[in-house]
C-alpha cells in the first residue's frame, strides 16, 4: 500500500522517541520542521525536475494525498495521522448539523464559512473542535514536552481550520511571503540549538504555488515561477539549517488543468430532488431530499454527466475505501453525499452562479488522477 500524507506526523512523532507507529522510517531526530507547499504535487515537479533540482534530488518518498485530494482534507489528515473517515473533514465543503437546530448548512472547510466561501464565519456555528474531535499528532507532541511553532500567514493563526486540524497551541511565526517562510524556520531551528534542553516542532506553511496554479494552471510560466522560487528557499534552508534539525517538504494534493467544463447550474434535471451541492469541481457530494430516491438520482446524474465523472452512493463509496480503510461512523458519514459524482480525466463539475470564483479557475484538484493524489516528500538529510 502506497504510503500516505497521514502518514508523516506519526513518523514525526516516532522521530521524537513518541510510542506509535513509524510508516516512514524516520531515524532519531532532535528538531523537525514540517513544511507544506500547497499544491506540490509530485507528477508536477518530476516533469518540471530542471525548475526544482533541489526538491527532485532530495525526494524520499512519494505520498498519496488522500481521497479527496484537497487542502482542508489533506491538512487535517497531516496533523491527525489519519484519513478523513476518521477526523471528518470531508472536503472543501460539505454538510454539517446546526447544533440547535439540528437541520444540515453547507461549511467551507477551507474558509470555516457556511453556505459559500464568503459567507458568515461558522466558528461559533460549527465549533472547528467540534466539528474535528479527533486529538492532533500536534497535540502529543506538546503532551511529551516538545515546543510547538507554526511558521504560517497571520490569516491560518487562529483560522477555523487550523483550530479544527492541528489543535495544538504555539509559537506563531507570521509568514506573508518565501523569504519570511524561510526566515521563521531558521528562527525556529536555530532557536532550539540555543537552547539544548529544549526539542523543537514546526509547522510551516506556503500557499503561494498553489495560488499560481489555481489562477494560471499547473505548468504554466507563472507556476513554474513559483516552482523555481519555492526550490532556491529549501536549497536556502538545506543549507543553512543546523545539523540539529531535520527539514521535510510535502504537498497537501497536486493538480490539473481544466479541460471540459459541466455546468451544473445550467442543467435542471441535475437539481431535481436535490436538496444541496457541495464539495468542488473534482469532486461533488449531492445530498437529496429524500434519500429514498437514490437510484433515480443517480440515474439522472449517470445520464447527464456520466461521460464526464463516475457517480456513486455514499455506500458504494464506503464499500470501496474512498475515504479511508476505516468504514466512517455515523457522525462523519452523515457529512457524506447521499451521492458523490467524482469528475474523471480532466472534466470540471462547475456551478458558475453560486461558486464565480472557484468555477472560473484553471487549476482544480480533488479526484484520483496521478496528478492529483501523489505528493513528494523530500527530506534534507
Amino acid at each position: 500500500m502506497d504510503p500516505t500524507l497521514a502518514d508523516v506526523m506519526p513518523s514525526v512523532a516516532a522521530a521524537f522517541g513518541i510510542d506509535g507507529p513509524n510508516p516512514l522510517a524516520l531515524g532519531s531526530e532532535r528538531d523537525v520542521v514540517v513544511l507544506l507547499v500547497d499544491g506540490l504535487g509530485s507528477e508536477l515537479v518530476a516533469r518540471s525536475a530542471d525548475d526544482a533540482p533541489t526538491l527532485a534530488a532530495h525526494i524520499r518518498a512519494t505520498l498519496r494525498a488522500g481521497f479527496p485530494a484537497t487542502t482542508a482534507t489533506s491538512l487535517t489528515s497531516l496533523a491527525v495521522g489519519a484519513p478523513c473517515a476518521v477526523h471528518g473533514v470531508i472536503g472543501y465543503s460539505f454538510a454539517v448539523r446546526n447544533p440547535e437546530t439540528r437541520s444540515p448548512r453547507t461549511l467551507n472547510a477551507l474558509r470555516w464559512r457556511f453556505d459559500t466561501a464568503d459567507g458568515p464565519d461558522a466558528r461559533d456555528g460549527a465549533e472547528p473542535e467540534s466539528v474535528q474531535p479527533v486529538t492532533s499528532v500536534l497535540q502529543r507532541l506538546a503532551a511529551s514536552e516538545v515546543d510547538v511553532h507554526y511558521v504560517v500567514p497571520g490569516y491560518q493563526a487562529r483560522s477555523g481550520l487550523t483550530r479544527a486540524a492541528f489543535r495544538a497551541t504555539g509559537v506563531v511565526h507570521e509568514a506573508a511571503d518565501l523569504d519570511e517562510v524561510r526566515d521563521g524556520i531558521l528562527a525556529v531551528a536555530r532557536g532550539s540549538s540555543r537552547r539544548s534542553a529544549h526539542r523543537r516542532f514546526a509547522y510551516a506553511y506556503y500557499p503561494g504555488l498553489d495560488m499560481a496554479g489555481h489562477l494560471h494552471g499547473p505548468e504554466s510560466p507563472e507556476w513554474h515561477d513559483e516552482l523555481r522560487a519555492v526550490d532556491a528557499m529549501v536549497a536556502d534552508l538545506f543549507s543553512e539549517l543546523p545539523p540539529t534539525c531535520t527539514l521535510l517538504v510535502t504537498g497537501d494534493h497536486g493538480m490539473i488543468s481544466a479541460g471540459v467544463r459541466v455546468d451544473l447550474d445550467a442543467t435542471p434535471d441535475l437539481h431535481r430532488g436535490v436538496r444541496t451541492i457541495a464539495g468542488e469541481a473534482r469532486v461533488r457530494h449531492v445530498y437529496l431530499d429524500a434519500p429514498t430516491a437514490r437510484a433515480d438520482i443517480v440515474d439522472t446524474w449517470t445520464g447527464v454527466v456520466g461521460d464526464h465523472a463516475r457517480i456513486a452512493t455514499r455506500e458504494q463509496a464506503f464499500d470501496e475505501r474512498w475515504f479511508g480503510p476505516q468504514t466512517p461512523g455515523p457522525g462523519v458519514a452523515e457529512r457524506i453525499g447521499d451521492v458523490i459524482a467524482v469528475a474523471q480525466n480532466d472534466s470540471v463539475l462547475i456551478r458558475p452562479e453560486s461558486e464565480p470564483m472557484e468555477s472560473a479557475m484553471i487549476g482544480h484538484h480533488g479526484a484520483w488522477t496521478a496528478d492529483e493524489q501523489f505528493v513528494p516528500l523530500v527530506v534534507n538529510r
